[in-house]
């Protein structure tokens, strides 16, 4: 137990953006009931989610929960399949693929909906926490709710397209990052695998895949949160 504890204060410490926000936190998106704690999350009845599937409540590109880090929701039917993401990074991460990406749409911070993202207006660089990035961008419906947002909070007001070629010119350090941060998890996630966990013999084509296999099947028992993260990017990780 000891060991376990001192692996989750370790998860803690491994950064301060988006990405290790779901292992700071106890929220449980997809099967529980706690309020949120960051600021992008809201509680999961709020939260529309427009992909199907057993790993509907999670990221396909990074594996987060998805109504942790709702307001910066971005949906988007790639391949013809519809598909959402927990942020604009992992929705370019997709374009970046050669994917074909079409009807892209953004959580509207002012009524939690789904709007068309050629009439949105983005914050860009507000002193609110970025997902996957340090640098924010929250999608508004109308442009006056964007200057109010960004008078409260600084940033700059920018259009859908300026916004994405900003995050596409980025993107491959930005990325690099982010991988640097999951082998880091890993590392940790395999400790807790070993330690809690029943052996797996399944492979995953993504950490959303891992963390739905976690919680369907209960080879660790009942995780959530940091612990489903971390072992679940493992899983996912360990024969790649």
């Amino acid at each position: 137990m000891k060991k376990i504890v001192l692996l989750i204060a370790a998860l803690v410490m491994v950064s301060s953006n988006g990405f290790s926000e779901e292992m700071k936190h106890g929220m449980h998106a997809a099967h529980g009931k706690k309020m949120p704690t960051r600021f992008q999350a809201v509680s999961p009845d709020k939260a529309v989610i427009l992909q199907e599937g057993e790993s509907k409540m999670y990221c396909p590109k990074c594996g987060m929960t998805l109504p942790m880090f709702y307001k910066t929701n971005h949906a988007a039917h790639v391949d013809g399949k519809s598909t959402q993401f927990c942020s604009i990074h992992c929705l370019a991460e997709a374009m970046a693929d050669g994917s074909k990406v079409t009807g892209v749409k953004v959580v509207d911070n002012t009524t939690l909906e789904f709007i068309d993202v050629i009439k949105s207006w983005y914050v860009f660089g507000s002193s609110k926490p970025g997902t996957m990035s340090m640098t924010s961008k929250y999608a508004f419906g109308k442009k006056s709710d964007a200057e109010k947002f960004a008078k409260e909070n600084g940033g700059k007001v920018m259009t859908y397209y300026a916004v994405l070629e900003s995050v596409k010119s980025t993107l491959a350090k930005e990325s690099a990052m982010v991988q640097k941060k999951q082998a880091m998890a890993a590392q940790k996630g395999e400790m807790m695998y070993q330690e809690m966990c029943t052996p797996v013999d399944a492979n995953f084509t993504s950490t959303a895949e891992a963390k739905t296999y976690l919680m369907t099947e209960k080879p660790c028992g009942e995780i959530k949160g940091k612990k489903l993260q971390a072992i679940g990017i493992y899983l996912n990780l360990r024969n790649k």
